[in-house]
């Protein structure tokens, strides 16, 4: 792997990893909360300049369903980030707290929870729509090793069952209620342990993920099949 590669690599389980603790307020408290928000924004803020030629091609090129999807989803973990950003610094206790930054708390507080929820499911299906490449490298690194058809579907199985809990813990929690600001007021079980917060949040991701990866794989597959009806025409006439 090449070297900005493994800055990327580096860079996106950093993300991952920050973006499962943001969701875990009741275990992180407040303070250590903006501090891990404050590093999620660094972070993205550094993703975005490494990918920054990304933007330049915007205009290029033709625009597949794929290529649609996909910008569509970029642009949208970008304004969640941005909402995030914003309505962090405003309600800020800590991190931020001796900046003259003031702001309408209750319109930051509401953005903040719904940008939360939006962004987490936003960024497990932006890297569930990368998958694909994650797979692939880990395909190269193993490919002088001999892979048996029932450790595959063992995994197949694996995530499908993650998908499942996940789903199951999302409707659970009602998060939808959130996304949408149909509750104004997050629930926390603060006597919940932490291994448990982390695995519910870690399945729901698993399921946006697993859902972005096959509607991704969906899209691909039915973009071959209209290239070689096309082809198949062509050659018929």
């Amino acid at each position: 792997m090449k070297p900005k590669m493994k800055i990327k690599f580096g860079i996106d389980f950093l993300m991952t990893v920050l973006l499962l603790c943001l969701m875990a307020y009741q275990i992180t408290g407040q303070e250590l909360h903006e501090w891990i928000g404050t590093g999620m924004l660094v972070l993205f803020i550094v993703h975005n300049i490494i990918n920054i030629k990304w933007y330049g091609i915007l205009a290029k090129g033709k625009y597949t369903l794929m290529r649609l999807v996909q910008t569509i989803l970029n642009f949208s973990v970008f304004i969640s980030m941005i909402c995030l950003g914003f309505s962090g610094i405003v309600m800020s206790r800590h991190v931020f707290a001796a900046l003259p930054i003031n702001g309408p708390m209750a319109t930051a507080r509401s953005m903040h929870m719904a940008a939360s929820y939006w962004g987490f499911v936003l960024m497990s299906m932006h890297m569930g729509m990368h998958w694909s490449w994650f797979l692939g490298m880990l395909r190269r690194v193993s490919k002088d090793r001999k892979i048996s058809g029932i450790f595959i579907w063992g995994l197949r199985l694996a995530a499908l069952l993650i998908a499942g809990y996940g789903l199951f813990c999302f409707i659970q929690k009602d998060i939808v209620s959130y996304m949408f600001l149909k509750n104004q007021f997050v629930f926390f079980d603060f006597e919940q342990n932490a291994l448990s917060v982390f695995i519910e949040y870690m399945a729901m991701m698993g399921f946006w993920m697993f859902l972005s990866y096959y509607i991704s794989k969906g899209i691909k597959k039915n973009y071959k099949l209209q290239i070689i009806r096309k082809e198949t025409r062509h050659e018929e006439n």
